[in-house]
């Protein structure tokens, strides 16, 4: 069976975005996707630049990073959910996916990716976009929706009266699982993913 996981980056574990991101579960279990929710937590540590990840194929911080890092290989797509702070994600979510896809080493290769912002008003967009990076730089396919994956509302009752942002919920939950079973139904293989080259001009 197809897998979703959906990441909540909010510290509170049942509020704006778990909302947004309860849409988006409900719609892919429709569509005949498992989906589950990984709350990342309240407290994640930023990534220090150690290196120590492409020996340990883990990071070297035992937290919820590595929790999720050894999910990854049984999920076909993601959906990475985060409140705004000053016009872009919470810290903490961006923390979580600097070191999960620092230390991943191309184990997100291949695989779906969407990203979910919740705001009072504004910052949407930027957060919005700050998400999209990770997959863009990951060999991911994005999954979009017809508009911002936004939802507005300071509590989870505003974001439940947002029916324009819970319709691109759906959305992303529509597009993914068609995405899957696109994949599924092909039997056309992944490309074979070169090893990374890092070049550098500076001496």
């Amino acid at each position: 069976m197809a897998k979703v996981l959906l990441f909540n980056g909010s510290p509170h574990e049942f509020g704006c975005t778990y909302t947004a991101l309860s849409e988006v579960k409900k719609t892919l279990e429709q569509e005949g996707v498992q989906a589950d929710i990984f709350w990342i937590g309240k407290e994640v540590r930023g990534c220090v630049a150690c290196f120590r990840c492409g020996e340990l194929k883990k990071c070297v911080f035992e937290d919820k990073v590595n929790e999720a890092l050894a999910l990854v290989p049984e999920y076909d797509g993601f959906v990475f959910g985060a409140p705004v702070y000053y016009a872009g994600p919470a810290g903490t979510m961006c923390c979580f996916m600097d070191r999960l896809f620092m230390a991943s080493k191309g184990r997100f290769a291949g695989k779906l990716g969407a990203s979910v912002v919740s705001c009072r008003r504004g910052g949407a967009s930027a957060s919005f976009d700050r998400l999209n990076k990770y997959f863009g730089i990951s060999n991911m396919t994005t999954v979009g929706a017809q508009y911002w994956n936004q939802v507005h509302g300071s509590k989870p009752e505003d974001v439940l009266k947002d029916e324009e942002g819970l319709q691109s919920m759906r959305f992303i939950g529509k597009n993914m699982a068609y995405l899957i079973r696109c994949r599924e139904q092909s039997g056309i293989p992944f490309p074979e993913f070169e090893a990374k080259i890092n070049t550098s001009f500076i001496r």
